[in-house]
């Protein structure tokens, strides 16, 4: 069953990762993978390492070891904004050659002082090179709040609407801490005639790093209730990482209530987490399955 099939049947549970550093032991991913195996989440991303071509190795062997190994399916990102049209078909035969079929097209990050060759300035058009290229399933990203380089809201729905009509198959959102902001996002995207399923991205803070990366890097707006629960444990780091679960968890429960296609879940490698959660919320994903979406 293909992944945009198994959208219609349940809602969708899936985990993304990235390559470890080079100096961080490569057996540490393989232990996050085995355990996260045990959860049997329906797929799990893998990121390329930003801008550039020199990670294929690492991002293709890791999800050969999820597709083959785990028997779990695996997804590739693309970022195309650092990447040849041949760079991109070789990372599709490296990929098919590993049974790899599935994955995320996006346009990826700037690097600052290096620029982008040019070839694919936006996600919808390395959408449209790869569906041309080969039989591949593309997801494509999305923004419940305005993408921070889109001129408007308007137009930022509207380049979501020529990636999907580019041949994104479903897809995933970036990180938030408002359901509300999340559904309203939802609602605009259907009535742009976005109809593929939208997975909500949600990612546990653990920890002081991650709360600076995403006010600094990432752009995201960030509630009261979060800020508050973040400045009230930020010098407690087993309550701090206790309260970013249990945050997750709660946006899950009431994201699965309110009909949501799937939850991706970013692990940051941490496969501890992830099992907290899961423990929490698995039976509301197996209810799901049983009931018709």
């Amino acid at each position: 069953m293909s992944l945009t099939d198994l959208f219609q049947k349940k809602t969708v549970f899936s985990f993304e990762v990235f390559p470890p550093k080079a100096t961080t032991p490569a057996e540490k991913l393989q232990a996050t993978l085995h355990n996260l195996q045990a959860i049997h989440p329906d797929f799990i991303s893998v990121t390329l390492g930003a801008g550039g071509t020199g990670r294929y190795g690492a991002t293709v062997d890791i999800a050969d070891m999820i597709q083959n190994q785990l028997g779990i399916t695996a997804v590739s990102h693309i970022p195309g904004l650092y990447l040849s049209e041949d760079d991109v078909l070789n990372l599709l035969q490296k990929l098919a050659e590993r049974n790899v079929h599935n994955v995320l097209a996006l346009r990826g990050d700037r690097v600052s002082g290096r620029e982008p060759l040019g070839v694919f300035k936006h996600a919808d058009q390395l959408t449209t090179f790869i569906k041309q290229n080969s039989d591949f399933d593309v997801m494509g990203a999305c923004y419940p709040y305005t993408h921070k380089d889109a001129t408007s809201g308007v137009a930022d729905i509207q380049h979501l609407a020529n990636k999907v009509a580019a041949g994104a198959d479903h897809l995933i959102s970036q990180i938030f801490f408002d359901n509300n902001q999340f559904y309203n996002f939802r609602e605009k995207a259907e009535l742009a005639g976005i109809n593929v399923p939208i997975e909500a991205g949600i990612m546990p803070v653990t920890n002081k790093r991650q709360i600076e990366n995403i006010t600094s890097v990432a752009g995201v707006p960030l509630p009261e209730k979060f800020t508050c629960m973040m400045e009230r444990y930020a010098d407690n780091k087993e309550a701090l990482r206790d309260a970013g679960i249990a945050y997750a968890i709660d946006q899950i429960v009431d994201l699965v209530a309110q009909g949501v296609d799937g939850v991706h879940l970013y692990t940051m490698n941490n496969s501890y987490v992830a099992q907290r959660i899961w423990d929490a919320t698995a039976s509301l994903f197996q209810a799901s399955a049983t009931t018709t979406k």
